[in-house]
């Protein structure tokens, strides 16, 4: 007999092949006595043997990943530098990486999701329970008085005393693996409790980072932005000069007086990112935002490091969430075959063993001392399809479970590939803006010296300073966005990469 399971492409498994697994025999309970006739234990045996070879047969589960041989966007060696453990040390900047430090032992994330693994390892020790005898101990001591009524020779109640101590067993069979099952589910949900783990890490890491730079990046902002007004002012300062002297209008007055104005107005905005991202790292560290400040710097400070992606399959290992995803459907898969064995019987042996003495002196005496054994075996026969919807519940959980995984797998090669885009096209962009900005300060020099020296149309000048004050503006918000691109890439490839094996001698 054959158990058809779930397909690769999500088919539901044929539940009519468990139809003839409907069990023809009733509840067997075993006593104490031996069994008079071993030929009905052998034939109950081998139906029991027939049922486990049809519902414990192997639990396949296609995956059908498209794995690449490479990544389209990388360049050169794959191997040549990948991400280190300690990858934000790269940046080389040390209050980041105070900051990271701080992230991994402070962070309330973090913290809560190390709670979950504990949750998840005491989880496995319940499922474990089931696999090991339940022992306890009972003691009792009873007085009771019979009415008068009840007594058959004097008329007259009489007290009795009986005390009891015992120790009671009681253990299932795990006869054909099903807490087995049951508990390997459970390690495997433990383990992706741990991925979790690592995937929260990553993730307030890269958090921590992306505020971090955007702290920067606004103080660079507002050294521009503050820089450009000074400009703005002093340009200002000439043309009043020469309205003053009759050579230029009020119009042209109140041109560059409304450029001062806009460079004014663009200082309150980057002052509010800067503070609200500063603020945004003192939650990520575990410290109030009022009692936190951030050094900062510049972005040209920062280094921005050469990174790469390793082959496709290696992301397989190094990505958290996939390993995660991975984890959870094996317990999915667990789960199915416990909910298969749910059809066959269960095997009970339960034991007493103790004294019983209507006088506590005598309590220990050999006469006292009983003992009972019992084993049970429970067929279920109708159960109103309670069996098949915990069967069927679980194998939707886990073809939930396959395409979660399918989903990492091609989402993660995906995330890698946008940020390896993005990475060198902003680096480009960055050369780029750097040379715009280089160009536009020296037009800007020369209008000014031009404006001193009279020979200057006012309508060109304010050109150049509107040109370069943007120019360089974008110039620091294109560094930020290559800062954040390469924060966006080791996130992708899961973090830091354990250093490869040295190659045998």
């Amino acid at each position: 007999m054959r158990m058809r399971g779930n397909s690769a492409a999500g088919n539901p498994a044929d539940l009519e092949d468990l139809g003839m697994l409907q069990p023809p025999f009733s509840t067997v309970a075993l006593g104490v006595g031996r069994l008079r006739r071993p030929t009905r234990r052998a034939g109950g045996l081998a139906a029991a043997l027939v049922l486990s070879g049809c519902l414990l047969g192997p639990e396949k589960v296609e995956l059908n990943l498209d794995i690449p041989e490479a990544y389209r966007a990388a360049q050169g060696r794959p191997d040549a530098a990948v991400p280190a453990l300690d990858w934000w040390r790269s940046f080389r900047s040390r209050e980041l990486t105070l900051l990271m430090e701080e992230a991994q032992t402070a962070n309330f994330d973090i913290a809560a999701a190390a709670a979950r693994v504990l949750q998840a390892d005491a989880n496995a020790r319940i499922v474990n329970a089931t696999l090991l005898p339940t022992v306890g101990l009972g003691t009792s001591a009873t007085r009771t008085r019979p009415a008068t009524g009840a007594t058959s020779t004097s008329g007259t109640g009489v007290d009795r005393s009986i005390y009891n101590l015992s120790f009671n067993a009681s253990y299932v069979l795990d006869f054909w693996g099903r807490n087995r099952d049951l508990l390997a589910a459970a390690d495997h949900s433990a383990i992706a409790s741990r991925f979790d783990r690592e995937v929260v890490t990553l993730t307030a890491l890269a958090s921590v980072g992306n505020a971090y730079f955007q702290v920067v990046a606004s103080q660079d902002r507002l050294r521009i932005a503050r820089n450009n007004l000074a400009a703005a002012s002093r340009i200002l300062k000439l043309i009043k000069d020469r309205q003053t002297a009759g050579t230029a209008s009020d119009l042209e007055v109140a041109q560059q007086e409304s450029l001062v104005a806009t460079q004014r107005a663009a200082i309150p905005p980057l002052e509010i990112t800067l503070r609200q991202s500063i603020s945004q790292i003192a939650v990520l560290v575990g410290r109030a935002p009022e009692h936190f400040a951030v050094s900062g710097g510049t972005l040209n400070k920062i280094t921005v490091p050469r990174v790469t992606p390793g082959l496709p399959a290696d992301l397989l290992n190094q990505r958290p969430d996939i390993r995660s995803a991975e984890a959870n459907l094996a317990a999915a898969n667990l789960d199915v075959r416990a909910a298969r064995k749910a059809f066959l019987p269960t095997i009970q042996l339960t034991g007493t063993n103790g004294w019983q003495s209507a006088a506590l002196a005598s309590l220990f005496t050999p006469n006292g001392w009983f003992y009972t054994v019992a084993a049970s075996l429970t067929q279920p026969i109708f159960d109103g399809g309670q069996l098949f919807g915990q069967l069927g519940l679980q194998q939707g959980m886990r073809q939930e479970a396959l395409q979660n995984y399918r989903k990492a797998v091609h989402a993660s090669f995906s995330d890698v590939e946008q940020a390896l885009v993005a990475l060198q096209q902003q680096t480009i962009r960055e050369r780029l803006q750097a040379e715009v900005v280089r160009t536009s300060r020296t037009a800007f020099d020369i209008s000014e010296q031009r404006l001193r020296a009279g020979t200057l149309d006012l309508v060109t000048l304010i050109q150049t300073q509107q040109t370069l004050f943007s120019a360089e503006d974008l110039l620091a918000q294109v560094r930020l966005a290559r800062l954040l691109a390469a924060i966006s890439l080791y996130q992708a490839l899961g973090g830091g990469w354990p250093p490869a094996a040295e190659p045998p001698v």
